[in-house]
């Protein structure tokens, strides 16, 4: 019985609700933020045929053909999943973290990781809808280079889901999801590197600054993208839904399209064909993840105190 009332404090706790709105606050204000670096990594992924590579260039060639708001389409889309998003994958991992306490056999950085991973699977199964929907209402209306593409014509979240289920049926809304699944490890590998650094910053009691935070959670999340960047850009071209792959299905065919692009990439573009738009996907994550630990810190300390629960940021 104990148990049970253990796990059902874990999974309702103010604390873990706390640390879930904060990380979605903190990733809705950095992406606001940094949100043009988004925009021009996603057109470097998909469309193949655009041939400038620095973002500079990118940006101000939207803004020239497409007008100064186009670096800011889809933003509500992308704001929704990421929010979404976010909120399950910070209340995952806290309660995890509450649930699961450190074994002796285990390190802490190892636990971290598993967590992690755990978290993300929750995260991918429950959200990648939404990630699908909001690839497409972000490309929409955009100028491509690569003439195989095709526009689409959505009025909106609630039209984009119907017209998807309609004409493709339920299953292409989980588009992406095997590198999806693969790429937990993003956010798995940042988060590890994340609390390894902030317990090594905070040692003795030792006050952790808000430069401290931005810089540890930078290069968290640095590390975390560039080993898992070619995943990425597989899984933005399998989200917008003009590949068709080899007609398989199941894991089989996620599999075969996953190494088919690939290898298609290498073999059109060479090995480093797989990190085109690295440069504005590191600004813009790298950016956007620094500042939403910053935000999730201060947001979790002030109401941590307000609540007189202060203490238990030294958990």
């Amino acid at each position: 019985m104990s148990d049970n009332g253990g796990s059902a404090v874990g999974l309702l706790s103010y604390e873990t609700l706390v640390h879930a709105v904060a990380g979605a606050m903190g990733s809705v204000t950095a992406m606001t933020v940094f949100f043009p670096l988004d925009t021009a990594k996603s057109r470097l992924q998909v469309d193949e045929k655009r041939k400038s590579n620095s973002t500079p260039i990118i940006l101000a060639e939207i803004a020239k053909e497409e007008g100064l708001l186009s670096l800011y389409r889809g933003w509500f889309p992308v704001i929704s999943s990421l929010c979404c998003s976010n909120f399950v994958y910070f209340y995952t991992f806290n309660t995890l973290k509450r649930l699961a306490p450190s074994r002796p056999g285990m390190s802490r950085p190892g636990r971290d990781l598993l967590i992690g991973i755990v978290s993300g699977v929750v995260n991918v199964l429950t959200t990648t809808p939404m990630w699908v929907v909001n690839t497409r209402l972000k490309l929409q209306g955009v100028k491509f280079r690569n003439e195989d593409l095709h526009q689409t014509q959505y009025r909106g979240i609630f039209d984009a889901f119907s017209q998807i289920i309609a004409n493709e049926g339920v299953g292409t809304l989980w588009n992406g999801t095997l590198p999806s699944l693969i790429l937990v490890l993003n956010p798995a590998v940042q988060f590890m590197f994340y609390e390894a650094m902030k317990r090594k910053a905070g040692r003795g009691g030792r006050k952790i600054s808000s430069a401290e935070i931005f810089l540890i959670g930078a290069i968290a999340k640095a590390i975390a993208t560039t080993a898992t960047y070619p995943l990425q850009t597989v899984q933005a071209i399998l989200r917008f839904g003009q590949y068709k792959g080899d007609g398989k299905g199941g894991i089989i065919g996620s599999l075969s399209n996953v190494l088919f692009l690939l290898m298609d990439r290498i073999k059109r573009h060479g090995v480093l064909g797989l990190y085109k738009g690295l440069e504005a996907k590191l600004l813009q994550t790298v950016l956007t993840a620094a500042l939403m630990f910053v935000v999730y810190e201060k947001i979790t300390a002030a109401t941590f105190k307000v609540m007189g629960l202060s203490r238990k940021l030294k958990r």
